[in-house]
């Protein structure tokens, strides 16, 4: 049965998640040394995109790769982190801190990096404190005996989807003279998404509390 209290991610059923988990798990690589890494990815991520402001031509398009590689490394490390600890016997004591925490600044680093990319900074803070928002939501319903709800449209899958289309999409209209700001646009779609998330969380956990939950406490999976 499926741990409610976990992301439901189709990849983590896929084989080839399920070798790269058991290897790592080989190793002496900490689940929260992972976490950590997904930190690390998304700075590199943001400075990537604050860089492509100034850039021009092929390196304009490195950075942009760049900040798309970014995000994927960040993903991965959010995939790897739960698998170790889980699927791999790795949990420690403080496994829910660097379970949840890391996530909050890799959100801030890679939307408010894309904003100073787009000379949009206003529009990527705003990202950033709504991606923040819906996770504060998802953490209230579970401390109050509801349980995390990880509906979306704009869940952090699809903020970084999002970031990682607008990113290479930059790359795919980096001609001379085309003024076309993709990193914008991903802003605009991540900032309306994540509005609309937080506001579908806020109800479904009214509608809950309305119904009274069982408040017996919940569970969280310690990478």
């Amino acid at each position: 049965m499926a741990d409610p209290s976990r992301r439901p991610l189709k990849s983590r059923n896929t084989a080839l998640a399920g070798r790269v988990a058991r290897a790592l798990a080989r190793t002496s690589v900490t689940p929260n040394q992972i976490s950590a890494a997904s930190v690390l990815f998304s700075a590199l991520a943001g400075a990537a995109f604050w860089a492509s402001a100034e850039a021009t031509g092929a390196v304009r398009i490195l950075c942009l790769v760049a900040g798309a590689l970014g995000i994927q490394l960040r993903l991965l490390c959010n995939l790897f982190d739960g698998m170790v600890a889980i699927e791999g016997g790795k949990q420690s004591p403080t496994g829910a801190f660097w379970n949840e925490a890391p996530d909050r600044p890799a959100d801030i680093l890679i939307l408010a990096g894309m904003g100073l990319g787009a000379g949009a900074i206003a529009l990527g803070w705003a990202a950033a404190a709504l991606a923040v928002l819906t996770a504060y939501i998802r953490e209230l319903g579970t401390s109050v005996g509801c349980g995390p709800d990880f509906s979306g449209p704009m869940a952090k899958q699809h903020r970084m989807a999002a970031a990682t289309i607008a990113a290479v999409g930059g790359v795919l209209v980096a001609v001379p003279g085309l003024k076309l700001d993709t990193l914008e646009i991903g802003l605009w779609v991540i900032v309306a998404g994540s509005a609309a998330t937080a506001l579908r969380r806020s109800l479904r956990l009214v509608s809950s509390l309305r119904k009274g939950p069982a408040r017996s406490g919940t569970s969280h999976r310690s990478p």
